[in-house]
């Protein structure tokens, strides 16, 4: 069982950076692929970033590729989530989430389904 909590949430203005952190612990770390979601009001839950299990591996949402930075210390047992020029569209509870397994196709690997465990949320607002 693996238990997550995220930081680094807050109120920003558009085109400022941001970095989101998430720690884990209760399990093996290094073990699972790490995610982050978001989700607006009466929206669904939309997927943002995955790292593999030993971080070579990013993929990233259309809507942040460029912007968003993914990482992780498997020796802190952390995962960030590196957010520059921020828009308004960009506010929302961010979420991170672990997959046990380390090895997962296009879209499975973008499903919300697929990862078992799941923090709490932060809250990102940016203002334009």
């Amino acid at each position: 069982q693996v238990q997550l909590v995220e930081s680094g949430g807050g109120l920003v203005q558009a085109g400022d950076s941001l970095r989101l952190s998430c720690a884990a612990s209760g399990g093996t770390f290094s073990s699972y692929a790490m995610g982050w979601f978001r989700q607006e009001p009466g929206k669904e839950r939309e997927f943002v970033a995955r790292i593999s299990r030993s971080g070579a591996i990013t993929a990233y949402a259309d809507s942040v590729r460029g912007r968003f930075t993914i990482s992780r210390d498997n020796a802190k047992n952390t995962v960030s989530l590196q957010m520059s020029s921020l828009k308004s569209e960009d506010t929302a509870v961010y979420y991170c989430a672990a997959d046990p397994q380390g090895l997962r196709a296009y879209p499975d690997s973008r499903a919300g389904a697929s990862y078992d465990y799941w923090g709490q949320g932060t809250q990102v607002t940016v203002s334009s």
